[in-house]
């Protein structure tokens, strides 16, 4: 079936190469070597290069799952044979493995930072179509650190904020770039395949432009729930928007369809100026890479617009890592990946790392991990039946009720847009240089 591609209303575009691997099966890909490999960088501690194999063990799938339609996918408990060896905290740590879109996009032109911040959004759902199992649940008051300032350049800190609805406020930090943002989800699961619809904002903010940049993520689609070989796709439209410029870019994920002409996982956006106003074109795929071209000119209608590309000015801004040797047993995890979880000493004690259940998990050893994750599942539904029943207590007193605080961030209303959001409040290195954990709660 051919695989040609259709540019958006109107805009010229340059031709994709076909790259469809597998006959009617989205889920075939393979990542282009890179041409710069962050994990790959000389400075800095040896990291791990692989992690335990993930186990051959048969399950039944519709034993567990027909019981959970209709259902939120938080509220269902799930044992370690559905999950990889990280936490949500990971997970969404794991956005930052092209965080050097953001350096570079730090020295450009608004305009080009646009660009560079498409990319990047694009770049976040690299490793889904390799990826199927889900990430372990992170517990009320749990955190994540990934400290790369030494070879990559940054550093980031993410914590679980709220329990219900499961909250994640995730702040990093980089050679002329800050990103922050919240992930919540709603999820439902309809038999044959299961919808994950993020929440919340992504931030991006470049001091050298004092430009602020914002963005919804996309719908995640696991397909095959029940019959035929997982596979999942992203789509749906991303509006990025720079608040100080009011320059934008509706970024489209397309569907994949059988019978469609689009690319398979194809990505396409126009970046405007403040007078809506096309000056480039980004355009790629979401598992691949991701070009930049400028528009040379356009019809002047805003609704329709219809361009015309230099395609001289074609420049490759984006480029999938490769997978390592022997993923596919490493449950398909990206070198990046694999460094998530490894071990490392002076983290907090609410660190993702120190997670009992994961590790064992991780190292294959799921019956205990199963077993020590009721524990701690346990354990937190005892914290949270304590403060149920202290709430209710001070309501009939009269009394305020102290509700439950993050440790490192705080709620505020953001500027940009008006919507409730959790803020880094500062505090975490300081402490880990101290050696200070005293504000940090016990939850394994």
């Amino acid at each position: 079936m051919p695989c040609n591609s259709t540019a958006p209303a109107g805009v010229h575009v340059a031709p994709f190469v076909n790259r469809r691997e597998g006959s009617g099966d989205p889920s075939s890909s393979s990542c282009a070597p890179p041409s710069n490999s962050g994990s790959d960088a000389p400075k800095g501690r040896q990291r791990r290069t692989t992690v335990p194999e993930r186990p051959d063990l048969p399950i039944n799938l519709w034993s567990i799952m027909k019981n959970c339609i209709g259902k939120e996918l938080s509220k269902i408990p799930m044992p370690v044979n559905f999950s990889e060896p990280i936490s949500v905290l990971q997970r969404v740590t794991e956005d930052l493995e092209y965080a050097d879109l953001l350096e570079t996009g730090s020295k450009l032109s608004t305009l080009e930072q646009m660009c560079y911040v498409a990319a990047y959004a694009a770049s976040n759902y690299s490793t889904t179509g390799h990826r199927t199992n889900k990430p372990f649940n992170p517990l009320l008051g749990e955190t994540y650190e990934f400290d790369r300032m030494e070879d990559l350049g940054w550093r980031s800190v993410t914590e679980q904020v709220s329990h219900h609805p499961p909250a994640a406020a995730h702040h990093a930090e980089g050679r002329g770039w800050t990103m922050y943002q919240d992930f919540t989800m709603t999820s439902r699961f309809r038999g044959k395949y299961l919808s994950v619809i993020p929440i919340g904002f992504t931030h991006v903010v470049f001091p050298s432009t004092n430009s602020h940049f914002s963005y919804r993520k996309i719908t995640t689609t696991v397909h095959n729930i029940i019959v035929g070989k997982l596979w999942i796709d992203n789509h749906g439209e991303m509006e990025i928007t720079n608040h100080t410029t009011n320059e934008k870019c509706v970024l489209k994920f397309s569907p994949y369809s059988y019978f469609s002409r689009e690319q398979p996982r194809k990505v396409y956006g126009i970046v405007r100026d403040s007078e809506g106003i096309p000056k480039y074109v980004v355009q790629g795929t979401w598992d691949k890479s991701i070009d930049m071209f400028k528009v040379a000119s356009w019809n002047n209608n805003h609704e329709k617009p219809k361009a015309e590309i230099d395609e001289t000015s074609l420049k490759r801004i984006w480029t999938c890592h490769p997978l390592p040797k022997g993923a596919e047993k490493m449950h398909n995890f990206t070198q990046f990946t694999i460094e998530l979880n490894e071990p490392e000493e002076g983290v907090a004690p609410t660190d993702s790392r120190l997670r009992p259940d994961q590790r064992l998990m991780e190292n294959g050893e799921w019956d205990e991990a199963n077993k020590k994750k009721l524990e701690i599942e346990d354990k937190q539904r005892v914290v949270r039946r304590r403060r149920e029943a202290e709430k209710e207590l001070a309501m009939k007193r009269g009394d305020k009720y102290e509700e439950y605080e993050p440790t490192w961030f705080t709620r505020v209303q953001d500027e940009s847009n008006g919507a409730l959001i959790h803020q880094y409040k500062g505090g975490y290195w300081e402490a880990k240089e101290r050696h200070d954990w005293s504000k940090c709660p016990d939850i394994f």
